[in-house]
């Protein structure tokens, strides 16, 4: 089966959460707690979520997609600003900037896999408006020097945790250091409404803003249908209590899963240290996710006979999480030709990253929690994987490698 750790682990307290939805009978997330069978399930997850996480507020969106866009749209990011992304990140992060009709400007990567702190200022013009770190594949950005840097430029954080749910940076959830955070339940996600997402901060106004283009441009908190009292024009990317019922179920297991699959990725790394030829990619704080193994070969042409002989791809090829691959960013491929994405003067160009290139040449990752073939992870363990199974995977490993 694909998908993240939160597939695996739905049961009976997610059927029990949308059971009380359906047998209240609404399924909208507005209503009167109490009246007419409402259950209050959307909101319920918000205000859990945020106080697990660490912020004031959290707005429950229909995706990670959209959560970004209300980030974007909160911070009053649009027509020609620049916002500074990685090229190794899913589409959507550098999709969402040209969709709020801002330039994305692409950064190279470091061995974690996320943004390299150290290439992020010579990116930097007047025009640059925000830095969006992205915590690829649940592992934590080195924070402490973007924060500086976006300090020094007066620049806003938007912390892209839609792989990263629940990972910490130096005591810290991700998502709660910058600006905002934006965050996915999709099904290939740390925990899962099989789509759905939601936004987070501890600024009054960026919530009201967020959650005002997430619904139309209504305020927070209200529980009914209103007429006025709107703060913006905005869209629907509300969730609803279906949705909102798993969301509670799921994130009131959110700590076992994280700590459930650091023991498994544990269990696994520890197996395989002491290989020559190959390591592992840097983690930027031990509380990361650990949804994912990646190996860091010394060469493309090791990385490239293992991937052969385990039926995967290094992540250089996993489609639309690869900047390389992303035909419509290239080719500035908008709904219109008059966009200011189409006809800004910045290029977009295969292998304009090399730094990065080379790093995911050389990166293969093997699932702990998330199966994914488009992430490059189709082969590995699961969250519910046994020891035997651990040590199964290993041993395959060691004779693949031993076999180059």
């Amino acid at each position: 089966m694909a998908g993240g750790p939160g597939s695996y682990v739905l049961g009976a307290e997610e059927r029990k959460e949308v059971l009380d939805v359906l047998d209240g009978g609404n399924l909208f997330r507005y209503g009167t707690p109490g009246v007419d069978g409402f259950q209050a399930k959307v909101v319920t997850f918000e205000n859990e979520m945020a106080e697990r996480l660490g912020h004031k507020h959290v707005v429950a969106t229909s995706s990670g997609t959209g959560s970004l866009m209300c980030c974007l749209a909160a911070l009053g990011i649009g027509m020609g600003d620049e916002v500074i992304v990685p090229g190794y990140t899913f589409i959507a992060s550098i999709a969402t900037i040209a969709m709020m009709n801002a330039i994305p400007v692409l950064a190279e990567i470091d061995e974690s896999l996320t943004i390299d702190p150290t290439k992020i200022e010579a990116l930097i013009t007047p025009k640059t408006k925000a830095i969006m770190p992205v915590h690829m594949l649940g592992n934590p950005c080195d924070m402490d020097p973007i924060m500086e840097i976006a300090k020094k430029h007066h620049l806003y954080v938007i912390e892209d945790c839609c792989q990263a749910v629940g990972a910490a940076y130096k005591g810290r959830r991700v998502g709660t250091i910058g600006d905002m955070g934006a965050y996915s339940l999709n099904v290939f996600k740390t925990i899962t409404t099989g789509d759905g997402g939601f936004v987070g901060t501890s600024d009054d106004e960026l919530y009201e803003r967020a959650f005002g283009f997430h619904d139309q441009g209504h305020k927070p908190c209200r529980m009914g249908v209103e007429v006025g009292n709107r703060s913006m024009v905005g869209m629907n990317m509300r969730m609803n209590e279906l949705s909102g019922a798993v969301a509670v179920a799921q994130g009131r297991k959110l700590d076992g899963i994280l700590d459930t699959l650091r023991a498994k990725k544990k269990e696994l790394k520890d197996q395989l240290q002491g290989i020559d030829g190959l390591g592992f990619r840097k983690i930027n704080d031990e509380k990361e996710c650990a949804t994912l193994l990646t190996l860091l070969f010394d060469t493309k042409e090791l990385a490239d006979k293992f991937c052969a002989a385990m039926g995967t791809s290094p992540i250089a090829k996993s489609g639309w999480h690869v900047y390389n691959n992303m035909e419509q960013i290239l080719d500035k491929k908008t709904w219109t030709d008059n966009h200011p994405f189409h006809l800004s003067d910045r290029t977009y160009e295969k292998h304009m990253l090399p730094q990065t290139d080379d790093i995911l040449d050389r990166a293969v990752n093997i699932s702990i929690g998330v199966v994914d073939k488009g992430l490059g992870s189709g082969c590995g363990i699961n969250i519910n994987s046994t020891e035997d199974e651990i040590n199964a995977t290993a041993k395959h490993i060691r004779e693949v490698i031993a076999g180059l």
